[in-house]
């Protein structure tokens, strides 16, 4: 039987409705699809930062084809611009290479032969994406200079310049609405990407802000960040023409990974990680003369891989997984070898690793021991938990519904209520604590199978077996903005911080943030997140009723819908060095009360 029209009719589906857009309006249209994410600067990943980050690749790109060792970059408010000392662009495709999507010379193979920007498209969405952008290429002894606004050509010069040769690019992410709205850069994620661009080039130099960024070591640098004293061995290190890799192990739980391509972290790893994880099996068993499962050989590392590709295929423009196949071969080969040739050459360090497996077999051994006897606790009810309230979609199961997945971790069924009824049944799940969890620091995993609440946990977000199982897009602490949300927050963090590091490495834990305030009168609402915006919104609302909120339970289900949905306010959690965050875990949630009460009396207001 038809389906009744409605009585207004279905719009008319004709030739008039078939549109062609151009390259520009569908930049601006679908900027998600270029960038990835567009968001105000908060995350790590947010797409100002992207941008910053195309115009930096084709600067490395110079440096990778041995022209111009130095790069300046600086940052003033919303104003970017970066500066190289390369071969500059051909004076007479200065407009085309940063305007005509698909131009460039990265399409030649003799003039790039290791470049992350391969399509021809990063640097037409910046100029696409920004309210104001210019280019100035320098060129032996001549300059042309283009400027746009919004994609839009503008203006353009050229003459003689005394200028060494080089590009300069200056772009200021357009504040529109549709666009980035209002934004702000934060140093500690730019200075984060800049690191990297120095770990993985030796020899370059990045002036940002007038600090400069540098390494003489590569990957060996980026690990004793990450890991410093920590290591229990010394780091195993290998540069070859196209690879290069460095790991250790530590203390630690689970494994952590960085990996690059052409110098672009591969934040999802792909084929090049996996062949770096089996030549590490493969060189371990072939080393020792045994057949070491990988869980006992890995856990507890912390490595980083970094591969130079002619003809890299990435899953989308972002460029955060690898997906060519043909390198696992070569790259499994040669770090199997290199891992053989450094243990013959280190007795000591071979002796200090194989400690290390003996150490996570018994660990295995004895998680295996009280595994059997967690799930019959849990009566094997696997994911049907109490206290959780799924949603539909899971990330390891439903592809880009999946990632847009999250669940919400809070204290108690109160707090919880406020949600059931206003979350989307489809992607937000919530989780409910029974108070306060047990601080599980310097605590063994097994730790997590005798505490039923640390078990549902693990097994709600699918993690028993590591990342790869994680049912959610995002991992959201949800508590009150009081002392005892604060203290389940650091112990929720010290969970993670401590069982699942990768998942925070990934990006994917967050907390929620929620209005402490709200003012209003009988024509208008605002909400406060912290007391100076009380206080404006009390001076321009006359006759105002402010409410204090104490927990989340308090607001009302109808306002609550807003708090989790399009408008949602999250922070990341994020480490810039795993040794420094355990440093920091130790004094707030370790055995140090002598210090830690000196350091609260002096600093107690």
């Amino acid at each position: 039987m038809a389906k009744k029209k409605s009585a207004a009719g279905p719009a008319a589906y004709d030739e008039s409705k078939i549109q062609t857009l151009s390259a520009l309006e569908h930049i601006r249209l679908r900027p998600g699809m270029y960038i990835g994410r567009l968001g105000d600067g908060s995350h790590f990943e947010d797409g100002i930062y992207v941008l910053l980050k195309e115009v930096i690749d084709n600067s490395v790109d110079e440096f990778i084809m041995d022209y111009g060792a130095r790069i300046t970059i600086r940052v003033e408010g919303d104003k970017v611009s970066v500066r190289d000392f390369g071969r500059g662009i051909p004076l007479g495709k200065v407009i085309d290479c940063v305007s005509i999507i698909n131009t460039g010379g990265k399409f030649n193979n003799e003039v790039f032969q290791f470049s992350v920007g391969l399509n021809g498209v990063g640097t037409k969405a910046v100029n696409a994406l920004s309210s104001h952008f210019r280019v100035v290429s320098y060129r032996d002894g001549a300059f042309f200079e283009a400027t746009f606004a919004k994609g839009e050509f503008a203006t353009q010069k050229k003459g003689k310049s005394e200028e060494p040769n080089g590009t300069l690019i200056e772009f200021i992410p357009d504040h529109d609405p549709a666009i980035f709205g209002d934004y702000q850069y934060r140093d500690e994620f730019i200075e984060e990407r800049i690191w990297n661009y120095a770990y993985l080039n030796t020899g370059l130099s990045i002036d940002y802000n007038k600090k400069i960024f540098a390494s003489k070591h590569g990957l060996l640098d980026l690990l004793d960040k990450q890991v410093g004293v920590e290591g229990m061995y010394t780091t195993i290190h290998h540069q070859g023409d196209r690879l290069e890799f460095a790991f250790t192990h530590t203390q630690n739980y689970g494994e952590n990974y960085f990996s690059y391509v052409n110098g672009q972290h591969t934040s999802d790893g792909g084929t090049h990680l996996w062949a770096f994880k089996e030549g590490i099996l493969k060189g371990i068993n072939e080393y020792y003369k045994k057949a070491y499962t990988a869980p006992d050989v890995r856990d507890g590392l912390t490595g980083a891989i970094s591969i130079k590709l002619q003809d890299p295929v990435f899953e989308s423009q972002t460029k955060n997984k690898l997906g060519n196949t043909e390198v696992r071969t070569w790259i499994t080969l040669e770090v199997r070898e290199a891992i053989v040739d450094f243990l013959m050459k280190h007795p000591d360090d071979a002796n200090k690793l194989s400690d290390k497996i003996a150490s996570n077999e018994r660990l295995r051994k004895e998680l295996a021991a009280v595994k059997g006897a967690a799930r019959d606790a849990a009566k094997k009810v696997s994911i049907n938990i109490p206290k959780l309230k799924d949603c539909k979609y899971h990330l390891n199961q439903n592809g880009e519904k999946g990632e847009k997945t999250m669940i919400f971790l809070t204290e108690g069924d109160s707090a919880s209520g406020s949600m059931v009824g206003v979350r989307d049944v489809y992607t937000q799940a919530i989780f409910s604590l029974r108070g306060k969890v047990l601080n599980v620091f310097d605590k063994k995993r097994t730790e997590i199978y005798k505490n039923e609440e640390l078990y549902n946990l693990m097994i709600a977000l699918g993690m028993e077996n590591g990342i790869d199982g994680l049912r959610y897009g995002r991992v959201i602490i949800a508590t009150d903005a009081d002392t005892d949300g604060f203290h389940i927050r650091n112990l929720l963090m010290t969970y993670f911080l401590t069982y699942f590091e990768d998942l925070v490495l990934a990006g994917r834990l967050f907390i929620l943030e929620t209005p402490l305030f709200r003012v209003r009168n009988k024509q208008e609402t605002v909400y406060c997140y912290n007391e100076s915006q009380r206080d404006e919104a009390v001076a321009r609302i006359r006759g105002a009723e402010i409410t204090r909120f104490k927990g989340l339970g308090e607001i009302n289900p109808s306002e609550f819908r807003q708090f989790i949905g399009e408008e949602m306010r999250l922070i990341p959690v994020s480490i810039a060095s795993s040794r420094e965050m355990h440093l920091t875990m130790k004094f707030y949630m370790g055995d140090n009360t002598p210090d830690r009460r000196e350091f609260i009396m002096e600093n107690l207001i």
